[in-house]
């Protein structure tokens, strides 16, 4: 092998790896959207579980964050909480940093 062919394989090999970080990241992150929006719904630590598995799963219905955002929205008011499309926006933020905050801890 040449030196680039190794400078290639390097790089997509860093990228492969990146895209799994990102991956584990977001799902971690919709985990704690899930078990903060629970919190707010008033559910038990089984239905908030539950829950958080759902909201994980709602993130596979279309590219982006959209469909996590119009998940936690609809069951929000549903369950009568007062909320609104920005503060879910800002949450999803907040647990993005936690989120990646908790896999840099597990590294170090």
């Amino acid at each position: 092998m040449t030196t680039f062919d190794d400078r290639q394989k390097a790089f997509e090999t860093k990228y492969a790896r990146d895209q799994e970080m990102q991956f584990k990241v977001v799902a971690r992150r919709n985990r704690l959207l899930g078990q903060w929006a629970a919190k707010k719904m008033g559910l038990t630590e089984a239905e908030a579980d539950a829950y958080a598995r759902d909201v994980i799963r709602a993130d596979f219905e279309e590219a982006g964050d959209e469909d996590v955002i119009r998940k936690l929205l609809g069951d929000l008011t549903s369950a009568g909480v007062e909320i609104d499309d920005a503060a879910i926006r800002q949450a999803l933020e907040h647990k993005t940093v936690e989120a990646r905050r908790h896999f840099i801890e597990a590294q170090g």
